[in-house]
């Protein structure tokens, strides 16, 4: 075990995360790859983007209004666009920036209609900037925009090319600050599952499970909690991706998917559950699931390739789907960072025609699904796990290595109420004999087919 596990606090005795460098080393890595681009510049609305060029947030509130811009030109710093208040706060308490945050406002994803000029204006700033660097007619890439902006920065000449790409790889292998954050945020999950484990019980809600590991996390500091995706009884096969308020009840499978941010950093990590007990048909599709996952686990190391990884998974056709796009996410990698999907993505559907090799510093999820001959339950595991110089780490601890029950024992007269049992129990040999002798003396027929 290489990855250390911190403390949530800074202090002056040990070295722990050191925020300055994690700033200093992303931009480095955008200014490197921007620097061997054919773009004079690089223009980003994505807010994950942002924050990894500029190291700033104002709350998950702002993630989906594509409104906070920065503009990172060659051989310059960024230059950050946000909402009044806020480019002030940055200028008092950001010293990487100083005058570099301004006040300035998109569309608000269309909430303010093109007629309002505020697109022009955000093209005007730009084309500014670019000016005072002699870059105004070079490629500018760009990851996401309203078409508003985009056609208000082309009418000003501006040539506008793929940006997404330059991002995708600087982020995709993780400085020495970014697995400490990760792992973190793993950690904290570990923790909630606990708290859930210990909860779960015949009558409790999905809702309800969504609510504890919400409040779990935020008590342990997580900055936003994205989604707890809970999924119980005949709902998990086929999975809906979206928790209910369904009760719980006795026998029932139940599996989670946790994905919430620490300082910026995800988690997504499943975990499949019994409810007093299980079906040997779930017990089956639990190990199923957990043999496919391992096996791709144990591919994972410095110059194996996706498709190697992809290639142990079973095909669509295999597990009721006619086509690799109808199963897509359930046999699946991806990377994890600022963003819960990031490179290099692993699936049968991409991976193998089109192969990334695996690098140190790449930490990624892997996740597998099965269902169960029942035809209703189905089980799901998710391990996401750090690329190491000589082969590879796990972050998710939470038990997952056999199917879990959960809730309480009950005991009968003849002891403990076994772990793996039908939710509707065979007849004993003396029921069945009571049946043939009923018949028998009413002079009814039984086939053992009624």
């Amino acid at each position: 075990m290489a990855i250390k596990t911190y403390g949530s606090m800074a202090v002056d005795w040990e070295d722990r995360i050191d925020f300055e460098r994690l700033r200093t080393e992303r931009l480095a890595r955008v200014k490197a790859l921007l620097a061997k681009s054919e773009m004079g510049s690089l223009l980003c609305f994505d807010m994950n983007n942002v924050r990894y060029i500029t190291a700033t947030h104002i709350g998950t509130w702002a993630q989906d209004k594509n409104s906070r811009f920065t503009l990172l030109a060659q051989n310059a710093e960024p230059i950050l666009w946000d909402f009044g208040s806020a480019a002030k706060h940055h200028q008092l308490h950001c010293h990487w920036l100083g005058d570099r945050s301004r006040a300035g406002i998109g569309l608000l994803r269309g909430a303010m209609s093109p007629d309002t000029g505020r697109a022009e204006d955000v093209a005007k700033k730009i084309k500014t900037e670019l000016e005072k660097l002699g870059l105004q007619n070079e490629p500018m890439g760009v990851d996401i925009i309203e078409p508003p902006i985009l056609f208000a920065l082309q009418k000003l000449g501006i040539k506008i090319v793929d940006g997404q790409q330059l991002m995708s790889d600087a982020r995709v292998i993780k400085t020495q600050d970014e697995i400490s954050l990760l792992n973190h945020s793993a950690m904290m999950v570990d923790a909630a599952y606990d708290e859930l484990y210990r909860a779960m019980r015949p009558g409790m809600r999905e809702n309800d499970a969504v609510g504890l590991v919400s409040k779990s996390l935020y008590d342990q500091g997580s900055e936003y909690v994205e989604a707890v995706n809970a999924i119980s009884g005949e709902r998990c096969s086929p999975h809906p991706h979206v928790f209910s308020d369904r009760t719980l009840r006795p026998g029932d499978p139940v599996y989670y998917d946790i994905l919430h941010s620490y300082m910026g950093y995800r988690t997504c990590y499943y975990r499949t559950f019994a409810v007093g007990s299980a079906s040997l048909a779930m017990v089956d599709a639990y190990k199923r699931c957990r043999d496919y996952i391992d096996a791709s686990i144990e591919l994972i190391q410095p110059g194996r390739t996706t498709a190697q990884v992809a290639s142990v998974w079973p095909k669509a056709t295999e597990f009721g789907f006619p086509n690799e796009e109808a199963a897509f996410a359930l046999q699946f990698g991806h990377g994890i960072g600022l963003a819960i999907w990031e490179k290099p993505v692993i699936s049968r559907l991409v991976s193998l025609d089109t192969e990334y090799v695996l690098k140190p510093g790449m930490v990624f999820a892997l996740e597998t699904f099965w269902p169960s001959t029942d035809g209703w339950s189905a089980a799901r595991i998710e391990e996401e796990i750090v690329v190491t110089e000589t082969g590879h780490e796990v972050i998710t601890r939470f038990p997952a290595e056999e199917l879990l029950v959960a809730g309480q024992r009950y005991y009968t007269v003849n002891g403990p109420l076994p772990t793996t049992r039908e939710l509707e129990a065979p007849p004993s040999r003396h029921v069945r004999e009571m049946v043939e002798a009923s018949a028998k003396s009413e002079g009814v027929a039984v086939s053992s087919d009624d």
